[in-house]
Order: structure tokens, then sequence, then C-alpha cells
């Protein structure tokens, strides 16, 4: 005969059997919102085609000396700039005057290339493209406000509050350089 009163707080005493019952529904609960969720997170990774932007390799080595390109990177111009001897003279020089945005000339380029100025060619005040040769300091003039920005794209007056972007960047051999 079985005692069916002594069965039933058997069952009442024993919670392991419960505990794996809801630890189970909880886990397949868990695992049904992440394969749900998963393909909505996975939307949101970049493009190709916007990876593809993500770095840029440019041959520098047509570039003359006093000369300066613009390409393009991540939907934004950047500006290459091969410095003559005269216009790091002056960005040196400059390095401890007034500025909004106080940065050294060393600082914005790399070790042994300070002949080469990398920036990102956008005005930080409102985001326009600086044209070179303007303004009183012999670097670029934001056509647009009437930002000013040195030799070295430090801003030196106007309502622009940064100096010009240097990029992530690294020379890749004599004549490459690249951006990203």
């Amino acid at each position: 005969m079985v005692d069916t009163a002594n069965a039933e707080s058997h069952l009442k005493d024993d919670p392991s059997r419960r505990d794996f019952i809801h630890i189970a529904a909880v886990t397949g609960a868990v695992g049904g919102v992440a394969a749900l969720a998963w393909p909505l997170v996975d939307q949101m990774n970049p493009s190709g085609d916007t990876l593809a932007l993500a770095t840029v390799e440019y041959d520098f080595s047509k570039v003359a000396l006093g000369q300066q390109v613009s390409i393009n990177w991540r939907g934004k111009p950047v500006f290459i700039r091969h410095r003559t001897p005269a216009e790091i003279a002056k960005a040196v020089a400059d390095d401890h005057a007034a500025m909004p945005d106080p940065q050294t000339d060393e600082a914005r380029v790399k070790p042994g290339k300070a002949d080469w100025l990398v920036l990102v060619g956008v005005c930080t005040h409102l985001g326009c493209v600086p044209g070179f040769g303007g303004g009183e300091y012999g670097g670029w003039l934001c056509p647009c406000h009437g930002s000013v920005y040195d030799t070295s794209g430090r801003i030196r007056h106007g309502p622009a509050p940064k100096n010009l972007a240097v990029p992530d960047y690294a020379f890749t051999g004599p004549t490459k350089v690249k951006i990203g």
C-alpha cells in the first residue's frame, strides 16, 4: 500500500525538481530573446562601403614642397600639406602665442616628418571647408565666418573653438600615408 500523504509531502519537500523546471524555463526564454534580438543588433553594424572608407592610403610622392592635396576620408576632406621650411619655422615660432586652443606644432605632426601636415579640412565652427593662403597667419581661412588658422592648422582668431583636427595617421612607407 502506498502512503499518499507521505508522497505528497515528499514532493513539497524536494525543491530540486521545481528549481530545475524554473531554471530550464528561464534559460529557454533568454535563449529565445537572444535569438530574436541578434538580427536587430547585427543590422546596426556599419555596411561594407562604410568600412572600406575607414582607412585610406595615399601616395604623396607627387606633392611638391609648398603644395597641398585634398583627399576624401569618411566623407570629409583631408588636407595633406608639404610644408616649406618657412611655414614650419613660422609655426614653431608661434608655439607659445596666445591661442584659443593652444597646442605646439610638434604635437600636430609625426616625429621626423615635420614637413608633412595632415589635417581634417573642416572648420570647427560650422563645418565649412577653409582655403589655404588666407588671413594674416599664412594658413587657412574659413570663408563663411572668418576663422583664421596658422600654418599648423591652429585656430588663431575667429569663431572656431578648436584647431583643425589631426586624424589618426601613419606613414607606411617613404611616400605613403595611411589615414584612419
